[in-house]
C-alpha cells in the first residue's frame, strides 16, 4: 500500500498511489480524516486497506503524506562514509537532532532559499513513519510500530548549522524536508536493509548509497529513541545519509535558483525539487 495526501497547499486529503493513478480515499470513507496522529489512532490506517475502487489517472499536486507529526527527528552520520568524508570518525551510539515539522515539504514543491543561509545543501534519506504510540519497545519488536517508509530530502543550511553550535535552525527552514511520495508500507519493500539510495542535482547524481551500509538500523534505532521518549503515530525518523552531500567537495557545491534535486530510493519512490530564490 502506498498512502498519499494530495491536493492545494493547505487542503490535502487522503489517497492511495496504485500504478501511475489514484485512489482518492475521501470518496469512499465520507469521514476519513487527515493523515495526523487521529487517523492512525482511529484506526484509518487498517480500515482503508480494504478500499476497493479503481485508480484514477489524474494531474494532482502530492503534499508531504504525512500532516502534523509530533516530531521529525534525524540521525547524523549514520553511514560511516558520510562522516569520513566531513572528518568524522563513525559515531559510538546515534547522534540525533530534530527539524521542525514545519519544515515539511511536498515531494515536487520547491525548496526556497532562505534568508539565513546562503551555504544551502541536500541529503537523500530513507524515512520511517510510525504507525503506533510505542515506548520502551525491543528491536525485535520495533518493525510492529512502523506504518510504512518513505523518501526524505534532509535540506541543510550549512552555514546556520555549523555556525549555531547545533543543528535545529539549519536543519528547520521552510520547506527543508521535502517528504514522500508516498508512505509504502514493508511489505511492498523486498528488502529494507538493501535499498539503494541516490541524490542527483542538475541531472549529476552526486550521492550513491545502501542502506545495508547503515551504521544503527532501523529497530536499534526505534529502541533507543523510544526508551525515554515516546514516539507518536505518524512521526518520522530519518536514518541518515550516504557520502557526497555538497559542502564536503572540493571545491563545495550548493544550491542555486534554478537547481533541480532529485532523491531517489529504490523500490520506494523520487522527490523532484526544483529551487527557487526569495
Amino acid at each position: 500500500m502506498r498512502l498519499i495526501r494530495f491536493g492545494e497547499k493547505g487542503k490535502e486529503r487522503p489517497g492511495l498511489l496504485r500504478g501511475d493513478g489514484i485512489v482518492d480515499l475521501t470518496r469512499i470513507f465520507r469521514d476519513i480524516p487527515d493523515i495526523t496522529a487521529a487517523f492512525f489512532e482511529q484506526g484509518w490506517f487498517e480500515r482503508i486497506k480494504t478500499a476497493d475502487a479503481p485508480a484514477e489517472k489524474r494531474e494532482v499536486r502530492l503534499g508531504p503524506p504525512l500532516a502534523g507529526p509530533s516530531k521529525i527527528i534525524c540521525l547524523g552520520k549514520n553511514y560511516a562514509d558520510h562522516a569520513r568524508e566531513g572528518g568524522f570518525e563513525a559515531p559510538e551510539k546515534p547522534i540525533l537532532f530534530s527539524k521542525a515539522p514545519s519544515a515539511l515539504n511536498g515531494p515536487n514543491d520547491p525548496i526556497v532559499l532562505p534568508l539565513g543561509s546562503r551555504q544551502v545543501d541536500w541529503e537523500v534519506e530513507l524515512a520511517v513513519v510510525i504507525g503506533k504510540r510505542c515506548k520502551r519497545v525491543d528491536a525485535a519488536d520495533a518493525f510492529s510500530c512502523v506504518a510504512g517508509v518513505t523518501v526524505m530530502n534532509d535540506v541543510s543550511g550549512r552555514d546556520a548549522q555549523f555556525g549555531d553550535g547545533q543543528w535545529f535552525r539549519g536543519k528547520s527552514f521552510d520547506g527543508f524536508a521535502p517528504l514522500g511520495p508516498a508512505v509504502v508500507t514493508l511489505d511492498e519493500v523486498d528488502d529494507i536493509d538493501n535499498l539503494e539510495l541516490n541524490a542527483f542535482v542538475d541531472g549529476v547524481c552526486m550521492q550513491t548509497g545502501n542502506t545495508r551500509n547503515l551504521i544503527f538500523k532501523i529497530p536499534f534505532m526505534i529502541e533507543y529513541i523510544c526508551r525515554d521518549m515516546t514516539l507518536m503515530p505518524g512521526d518520522v525518523i530519518s536514518t541518515g545519509t550516504p557520502s557526497g552531500v555538497g559542502i564536503f567537495r572540493e571545491p563545495p557545491v550548493l544550491l542555486q535558483p534554478g537547481s533541480v534535486v532529485e532523491c531517489r530510493i529504490e523500490g520506494i519512490g523520487t522527490l523532484v525539487n526544483p529551487v527557487i530564490g526569495q
